[in-house]
């Protein structure tokens, strides 16, 4: 019979995925802060102002209870901003927690669009459910190291 030699690597590779495929699903799901912080950065509005489109929120944060599930803005600008029914003013900070997993739809004078969707999504407790935000959570941060270059 003829070697193939590429069967050893194509095995190989194909282990190795199916053995961190079980492990994402399998191990439990921690987290080394219930927060998830943003910050509004001095002269944001008046770039804005200036005409400048000046994205520094997300259109969507997404939290996951149990995990990350406060929510934590910081007004570094020169100008109070608001989000939702709370007026910030600069150098203040705002902790939003949240219990309930849902969609929740807040105005925003630092966004862009003028508003923002936080969704809580439940915590991730069966193996398909932690393979899934294990691999929603790496699609995010390739997205954020994708739109930075």
């Amino acid at each position: 019979m003829k070697s193939k030699r590429w069967a050893y690597p194509v095995i190989t590779i194909v282990s190795v995925a199916v053995i961190a495929a079980a492990w994402a699903a399998i191990a439990p799901v921690h987290s080394t802060s219930r927060e998830k912080a943003f910050e509004i950065p001095k002269g944001t509005w008046a770039r804005r102002m200036a005409g400048s489109r000046t994205e520094i929120l997300p259109d969507r944060i997404l939290l996951t209870l149990s995990l990350q599930d406060i929510l934590v803005l910081q007004n570094q600008d020169d100008v109070p901003q608001i989000f939702g029914p709370t007026l910030m003013m600069p150098g203040q900070s705002l902790r939003l927690p949240f219990a309930v997993a849902s969609e929740y739809q807040f105005a925003c004078t630092a966004h862009a669009s003028g508003q923002m969707t936080i969704v809580v999504q439940p915590y991730p407790s069966s193996p398909q459910a932690r393979l899934m935000w294990r691999a929603r959570r790496a699609m995010e941060s390739l997205y954020v190291m994708v739109k930075r270059i």
